[in-house]
């Protein structure tokens, strides 16, 4: 008998809720206006914090009716207000809400109502266009796509100090792009939001500071016009500075510090400027420390990370500034205890949270140990970091393996690094594993790594070898992502150096012929450099120049025609003609050479080239040519001094620069021998 009651009591429920919605709808039609305001009063107190009754009225149609009477001229401005007052509420429900608001077109009625006079209307429509915008589900062109928009709302700032937080709020949040800082920038944001950064309301100061934060954001324009911005006689760069003072809060004190290294890494404010060595600096690692909330410190060590990354200096301070490089291990121990944690909504944050720690530190270990060799040292001998960051290859929040395999990538620069603390973990293990499969963002960062574990000194190069890693670095240079071609190519570069002549042949044969001279006529000057560096590697050794040319001679002597013919920079000729003299030393292969008078009149000319770095590289080509001690060597001097290769080494030999002086009279003594 219960169980058959159970359903008309759900039923009846639902039902009450569903008419009291209704009636509440129902009201908005009142013929009365009285009736109408008090029936919308009556819904605002209704849908404070009820997401479900907020819900409800909009299936029921209350967002037309509201949206229409805010926008009737013949409405009461307290019904008009208490219309936007409720739509503000709505939109502080669930992402349906808001997308039902825009589908209602919520965003051009409340900028309608900004024309009108009345201060109390305008600053309920800015609030509610203030929840509306920074709502994740709205598009962030809507503010952009009529050219009207950004003037009226900044011609709001002028208004209160309500809408001056409404307003900035808008921007900071729908500001992300270039396109989007240029627009504000054109329509005299600084000049408009600079006066708010001293403002009595602690909350207009803060939505001023994040506006300038996403305005600086690399950008170098924005940030070198703020340079020279006065805020009551005080340049705003003090502004910001005295933001950061521990009495200020903590949030103010972190995007201070934003603005500041934004503008430092784009150009306007020196590294060594005492705003960002002394103040900006000390500052974000002050906020790292565990007395902060997780979500500060966490932004606070990515801020750092991205400040000091390009400058040694910098580097060098932070990691002997409040024993950072120790601090940051505490990241790592957080949640303490995931068993002892009962609450879902709890856990759940705290795992979040776990995460972003974890990436927070790998990034700014990354920075911090990306130049130096003893901030290194210091990083792998902090507690179980090896063991760290190997584990975070395989984490299951993709960021926070792209940030580990960053700090792996920083740490492997380290020729000591690379001999102990890689060797002695097997991190090349994870890599390979990472390697895989994974998107090409932690692909690159992965395949950047490698090319160091393939370095000659390390010793993980055999192990790598050995696991097949030939195969996966061919197939990246077939890659549409550059960086991956580019990765590719380097790696095996580096694999070819010194390898005997099993692995080179084992590299041309995956890699094959016609892709190898593909990518010989790659546009890309970096992919050319590296294919070429590759190919100089596989054209080593006596024996191996000969193998490889007795079987590659015809297509490596015509792509090595077409570059030296062609429009490429100093630097990948010169990488050419150093294939050409490594062909050269071969015993067999050097005859391709002389019997191609075209490429004997192509020496000549970068002989007499302008450059010396062309002019050392033909030099070393002819000077193996005619080596004394190898077989024919008579014949081929003979060759070339009848068709003018001595006059030019005699000249060569009284050339300025030293290097190139000497490589010519080395070669001039082969004839004197």
């Amino acid at each position: 008998m219960a169980c058959m009651l159970e359903t008309p009591l759900r039923i009846s429920v639902l039902s009450e809720v569903t008419a009291t919605s209704r009636h509440y709808v129902d009201r908005l039609f009142d013929p009365d206006p009285q009736h109408v305001l008090q029936g919308v009063i009556d819904m605002k107190n209704a849908v404070i914090g009820n997401n479900k009754q907020k819900s409800n009225l909009i299936v029921l149609g209350a967002v037309p009716r509201l949206l229409y009477l805010l926008q009737q001229s013949s409405s009461s401005l307290e019904l008009r207000t208490e219309c936007s007052v409720v739509l503000g509420s709505l939109a502080m429900g669930t992402e349906n809400n808001i997308k039902s608001l825009l589908d209602c077109q919520i965003i051009p009625s409340l900028l309608q109502g900004l024309l009108c006079p009345d201060l109390v209307f305008i600053e309920a429509c800015l609030r509610c266009l203030r929840t509306v915008f920074i709502s994740p589900v709205t598009p962030m062109h809507l503010l952009y796509a009529d050219p009207t928009v950004i003037p009226l709302l900044m011609s709001q700032l002028s208004l209160s100090q309500r809408t001056q937080e409404y307003v900035t709020q808008i921007f900071s949040h729908c500001c992300k792009t270039t396109e989007h800082q240029t627009i504000l920038y054109n329509h005299d944001a600084i000049q408009n939001i600079a006066p708010l950064i001293i403002s009595p309301s602690c909350k207009v100061r803060m939505q001023a500071l994040k506006c300038f934060s996403v305005l600086t954001y690399e950008n170098p324009h924005v940030s070198m016009s703020l340079i020279n911005v006065l805020v009551v006689g005080e340049p705003l760069l003090q502004v910001f500075v005295r933001m950061m003072q521990r009495d200020q809060p903590v949030e103010m004190q972190l995007t201070a510090a934003k603005c500041l290294t934004y503008m430092c890494r784009a150009g306007a404010i020196r590294t060594d400027d005492s705003c960002i060595v002394l103040k900006t600096l000390p500052c974000l690692v002050r906020i790292c420390s565990k007395e902060h909330l997780l979500e500060e410190r966490v932004a606070s060590a990515e801020t750092l990370a991205y400040l000091m990354e390009p400058d040694v200096e910098l580097q060098r301070i932070a990691s002997t500034t409040d024993h950072l490089v120790a601090m940051l291990s505490d990241y790592f121990k957080y949640p303490s205890s995931v068993s002892a944690i009962t609450d879902i909504k709890r856990l759940d944050y705290d795992l979040k949270h776990a995460h972003e720690l974890r990436q927070a530190a790998f990034k700014l270990y990354a920075s911090l140990g990306s130049t130096d060799e003893e901030i290194r040292k210091k990083i792998t001998e902090t507690e179980n970091m090896m063991d760290r960051i190997v584990s975070g290859l395989s984490e299951s929040s993709i960021k926070v393996r792209l940030a580990a395999v960053r700090c792996l990538h920083s740490l492997s620069r380290s020729v000591q690094q690379l001999r102990t603390s890689f060797h002695d973990h097997a991190v090349w293990k994870p890599l390979m594993k990472l390697l895989q499969n994974a998107p090409d963002e932690v692909l690159v960062m992965a395949s950047s790594t490698l090319c160091n574990l393939l370095l000659e000194f390390s010793p993980s190069k055999e192990p790598i070898l050995e696991s097949g890693v030939i195969e996966l670095l061919c197939s990246l240079t077939q890659s549409n992502s550059l960086a991956l071609k580019v990765n590719g190519i380097w790696a095996l570069m580096n694999m070819a150096f010194q390898a005997d002549q099993k692995i080179k042949g084992e590299i041309v044969r995956c890699l094959g012929t016609d892709h190898l001279f593909c990518l010989l006529s790659d546009s890309d000057n970096n992919v050319l450099m590296k294919t070429l560096g590759l190919l100089r590697n596989l054209l080593s050794t006596r024996t191996h120049i000969d193998q490889t040319m007795s079987s590659y001679g015809k297509q490596i002597m015509q792509a090595v025609t077409l570059i030296l013919e062609g429009e490429h920079s100093v630097e990948v000729k010169e990488q050419t003609l150093c294939i050409l003299a490594n062909i050269a030393d071969g015993s067999t292969a050097k005859e391709l050479l002389m019997s191609n008078d075209d490429m004997l009149q192509k020496l000549k000319y970068y002989m007499s080239h302008s450059n010396v770095k062309l002019q050392l590289a033909a030099t070393f080509c002819v000077s193996n040519l005619i080596w004394n001690e190898d077989n024919g060597s008579q014949e081929r001097q003979d060759k070339l001094k009848e068709i003018g290769f001595v006059d030019i080494l005699h000249k060569l030999s009284q050339a300025t620069d030293p290097n190139l002086s000497e490589r010519a009279k080395t070669a001039m003594q082969q004839y004197l021998a």
